[in-house]
């Protein structure tokens, strides 16, 4: 049975771990090498999640089989006025299949919902396969967009969103 736990700072080492265990599988053929640990350095340092924690519209969910975590999503209320954004969702390679992405974007949906926001918007890579989960629960690209990360990278990415 898959299940969701609200995440605290006591968890971001688990937080970490998942990142880095998906990050490998769903990123190795995207990423070089060396973008990927940048991109883990920066986005999932100890700081920067303990800053996502001191956020109170930030909020992390732990997805569980049994006592096993499978991956986690990490999503912001009021982005802007009515919008949520989904940051992060990511499942390590064995949870695939199990309903644990569907579980946690139903979890978006349903807080999203509860803090009276309208809509959900999330980056996905272009050349991420997640795109085609996204659409099949609902989601629709509005947009491209380049990120400039730093150390001569980019995220090249479709903006998607969701009407509640």
């Amino acid at each position: 049975m898959i299940t969701t736990k609200k995440a605290s700072q006591f968890d971001i080492s688990i937080i970490q771990d998942l990142a880095r265990r998906s990050w490998e599988d769903a990123y190795a053929e995207i990423l070089s090498k060396d973008q990927l640990e940048y991109m883990l350095d920066k986005m999932y340092s100890e700081h920067e999640i303990m800053s996502h924690f001191q956020n109170p519209n930030y909020h992390y969910f732990l997805i569980f089989e049994k006592e096993t975590p499978l991956g986690f999503v990490g999503f912001e209320h009021h982005v802007e006025s009515d919008i949520t954004k989904l940051h992060r969702i990511y499942l390590v390679p064995e949870a695939k299949g199990k309903g644990a992405g569907k579980i946690g974007l139903n979890l978006v949906k349903e807080k999203t919902k509860e803090n009276l926001d309208s809509k959900i918007i999330l980056t996905v890579n272009k050349n991420n396969s997640a795109r085609q989960f996204y659409e099949s629960q609902g989601f629709k690209v509005y947009d491209e967009a380049v990120f400039d990360i730093g150390n001569n990278y980019v995220m090249d990415d479709y903006l998607m969103e969701f009407d509640i």
